[in-house]
């Protein structure tokens, strides 16, 4: 037993010396250059998208034996070096690479000391360069279609917009002023609305959206194109001048001469008294209508203002109906009779607003009209309700319309 022993451990001294020996030679092989020195690598690195180009940027390594810093792309085809000027971690080394495709790239940085010697690398990986690709497939900022603009009582316009998308940084509105000038205005993607306090009513407004690929881009891209902006109308006054008083079969009568039809187009201002008024004759009932020409064809009828009188009677439910041509429209129905509405639709008048007031309708009512499209010149009224009740008068002070255009 001794002797196996003995031999055992003879054994396993000639392999602990023969593994020691071939560690050793390993050890002074990867030594045979002297111990092998990395300079300081850099910090994570930031990359700023841009056009054609991007732009890299990480704190400066703190050792002091970093002369240089090399950035490599395209398998290391493509190189730029960068000079170490300052080892405060607390600054920012910038490099911007020029000229580059519109593509997704890797960047590979290494820290070099002055004998040469490199660090470990420092990747910075799916770096997006932008260009003409995806500056196509940008769309300017949309306006709000269901209210795009708003036309001030003081004479200004206020456009209005959707949220835009995150990387939208300003739309450029372009127009023409009220000298007749090119001017232009700066809407903030924080904004949803701008006012332009000079817009020279009638013309044409573009604008056109800038973005940017990411946060900290280094270029903005502009849509290549300007958007024209929904055509803004303004409201015109219907010249009152030209109205005339027009008598169709079963329309009310007046009270008498001095309360007609055309006193709702005389200039007075406010509700009026008697006689100063329109004066139904009590003898059509109710529903009753009136109508009268407006003089020209409006292409865009829009907007209809009517005033009661100061104490009674007033219309609080009223339809407004309009036709460019007499010739043929004259309905035989009377107002009150339940088919009047189909027959005056098959003979061409169109419907443009039912007003309802719920006040006590002396105060001038403004109502948006809907023409359909349907130019209009004779202007029917069909008086279904007062606020007094009454079953056989109405009576009114003044009334006026406007074209949009």
């Amino acid at each position: 037993m001794k002797y196996i022993y003995g031999v055992y451990c003879f054994l396993m001294l000639c392999l602990f010396i023969q593994g020691c020996t071939k560690d050793d030679t390993e050890f002074k092989s990867y030594l045979k250059d002297g111990e092998i020195v990395y300079p300081g690598r850099v910090s994570p690195v930031i990359t700023k998208p841009g056009n054609f180009r991007t732009a890299l940027w990480w704190n400066p390594s703190p050792d002091p034996s970093v002369t240089r810093y090399v950035v490599y792309w395209n398998n290391k085809t493509d190189s730029v070096v960068v000079n170490a000027t300052s080892h405060r971690p607390q600054d920012t080394i910038k490099a911007t690479i020029p000229n580059l495709k519109e593509y997704t790239y890797s960047f590979i940085i290494y820290s070099y000391d002055q004998q040469g010697r490199k660090s470990i690398p420092v990747e910075a990986n799916n770096v997006r360069v932008f260009g003409s690709l995806y500056q196509a497939g940008l769309l300017n900022r949309p306006y709000n279609a269901t209210n795009p603009y708003t036309l001030n009582d003081n004479g200004s316009l206020t456009l209005n917009f959707n949220s835009p998308d995150t990387i939208n940084i300003n739309t450029v509105i372009k127009y023409t002023n009220t000298t007749g000038a090119s001017a232009e205005r700066m809407l903030k993607p924080e904004s949803s609305s701008l006012v332009l306090p000079d817009y020279k009513p009638g013309s044409t407004i573009q604008y056109k959206s800038s973005y940017i690929p990411g946060k900290g881009s280094l270029d903005t891209f502009t849509v290549s194109s300007y958007s024209v902006f929904p055509r803004i109308y303004s409201y015109v006054l219907c010249d009152r001048l030209l109205f005339k008083e027009v008598h169709l079969n079963n329309d009310a009568g007046t009270y008498e001469s001095a309360t007609s039809i055309s006193k709702l187009w005389d200039g007075s201002v406010g509700p009026q008294g008697y006689p100063n008024i329109f004066h139904s004759n009590g003898s059509s009932g109710m529903p009753h209508t009136i109508t009268f020409d407006l003089g020209k064809i409006y292409d865009n009828l829009a907007r209809i203002e009517e005033t009661g009188r100061d104490c009674c009677n007033n219309p609080d439910d009223f339809e407004v109906w309009g036709i460019a041509d007499l010739t043929g429209a004259e309905t035989n129905l009377p107002a009150n009779n339940p088919g009047w509405k189909d027959e005056s639709q098959a003979k061409g008048w169109v419907l443009l607003k039912e007003v309802i007031r719920t006040d006590d309708g002396k105060n001038a009512v403004i109502a948006e009209l809907n023409n359909n499209e349907k130019p209009i010149r004779y202007i029917r009224i069909r008086i279904k309700h007062v606020t007094t009740g009454d079953g056989n008068y109405s009576n009114m002070s003044e009334i006026r319309f406007w074209n949009k255009q």
